[in-house]
């Protein structure tokens, strides 16, 4: 959290406290807290507490993809979910801590799914 002044009409009004989010909403780091090292010599130091990777039975089955020889994982997130940056989707959808091995053998089932926390319509 950090204190920003206010500026009302050209006026600077202090004491407002605001939060400013540190990745967008689109990164994986979004709604991770941050917290705050004291070391010996008095210095403040600001850091991202650890994200825990949610189970994949959290996520909502959209469908599931074949991946075949030489694809790589940006441009299948591109075609499912329309930016190559939400790889990470896919990786925590798939349990996989190295995005790379999610494409290293053709025939492996990737599930594409909603983010954690959307439910998907059953009547869809």
């Amino acid at each position: 959290m950090t204190s920003t002044p206010l500026i009302i009409n050209g006026v600077a009004i202090a004491g407002i406290s605001m939060t400013v989010p540190l990745f967008p909403s689109t990164s994986r780091y979004y709604s991770t807290p941050t917290a705050k090292l004291e070391l010996p010599d008095g210095t403040t130091v600001a850091y991202l507490q650890r994200r825990f990777v949610p189970p994949p039975e959290r996520f909502e089955l959209l469908q599931e993809h074949v991946v075949l020889q030489g694809e790589r994982l940006d441009n299948i997130t591109a075609h499912y979910l329309g930016d190559p940056e939400q790889f990470w989707q896919v990786c925590d959808a798939n349990n996989a801590m190295h995005p790379d091995a999610l494409t290293a053998t053709p025939g492996r089932r990737l599930r594409i799914t909603l983010p954690e926390g959307i439910p998907g319509n059953p009547h869809a």
